[in-house]
């Protein structure tokens, strides 16, 4: 499919007459821009340009397809205008639920996105354990959740809808010896002492993962603080199992945290979003929605 981005490069190209000029005015390398115009020509089935030793040219096809390339990108810059104004004049209050640990890794990014499109809407964010932000969801106290979905657990009255999942990895302090295996399983680390992480459900997380692995974890310390398990990990008191998603490579002493995959087959978290089932969905849970969805995207690798 072609991409706005590549629609860009070739007006570049086109405008400047070669690749160097190009990636020089777009602040992109030549190869990205190469590599584009050679994609863009596959999926266009069309020669675009004929290349010489002083640059570019565009052929007769090059050029009727750089008078639809301007109308493809004033059609969406007039899109984008459009929805900006039509957003500004919206009005009117959304409660959200979100639970601490999807507070601290996907709250700041969402809300942000959200108020730049909606600046008239107000937002109210109520933070508790998962059972309450559940019990709010259903009794329609609260219009939409922000949530590990993993655990919900009256799914017949909620609809949801999974945003992105995030995959376990074992956190070691470097220098650690199980960083020079190939591989490392759950069993090569039941013995290690184990850090703990205690919020948003993580314990229950934990016993299901090493109770499925038929093992039982030497858990040196519990912490309800991503940061501590960050600490004492990097500092070498013990190794952690957590979601990709808390994982940073640094403590906040600046000491450095390695992060391994494990080979054993688990779960990821599912982190999503969760609204009540069968009743007329509030006016504003569709464009928060939108913008959920939009932000997760952005999230992904490529």
């Amino acid at each position: 499919m072609l991409t706005l981005r590549q629609i860009r490069h070739f007006i570049a190209v086109a405008e400047t007459g070669s690749i160097s000029a190009a990636a020089q005015a777009s602040f992109v390398s030549q190869s990205s821009l190469t590599q584009a115009i050679q994609q863009l020509e596959v999926e266009t089935e069309a020669r675009l340009f004929d290349r010489h030793a002083k640059g570019m040219t565009l052929t007769h096809q090059g050029h009727q397809f750089l008078r639809q390339s301007y109308l493809i990108l004033a059609t969406v810059d007039n899109a984008k205008r459009s929805l900006q104004l039509g957003t500004e004049n919206v009005t009117g209050q959304i409660t959200l639920g979100v639970t601490s640990l999807v507070a601290g890794y996907f709250l700041v990014d969402l809300l942000k996105q959200f108020n730049a499109y909606y600046p008239n809407v107000e937002v109210k964010v109520v933070e508790d354990e998962r059972q309450y932000i559940e019990h709010l969801l259903v009794s329609g106290e609260i219009d939409i959740g922000v949530l590990i979905l993993s655990n919900l657990e009256d799914r017949d009255a909620l609809q949801t809808e999974v945003l992105t999942h995030s995959s376990y990895r074992l956190w070691l302090p470097p220098l650690h010896p199980l960083l020079e295996r190939e591989s490392i399983s759950l069993a090569d680390i039941a013995n290690e002492p184990l850090i703990q992480l205690n919020v948003d459900e993580m314990e229950k997380h934990a016993q299901r993962l090493w109770a499925r692995a038929g093992l039982k974890p030497n858990i040196a310390m519990k912490t309800a603080s991503t940061e501590a398990v960050r600490s004492l990990v990097a500092a070498g008191l013990g190794v952690s199992v957590q979601p990709d998603m808390a994982y940073r490579a640094w403590s906040l002493e600046g000491n450095m945290i390695e992060a391994s995959k494990l080979e054993d087959s688990i779960e990821p978290l599912d982190i999503g979003l969760a609204w009540r089932r069968g009743s007329a969905r509030p006016e504003l849970v569709t464009p928060f929605l939108t913008i959920a969805r939009e932000n997760s995207a952005k999230r992904r690798p490529a």
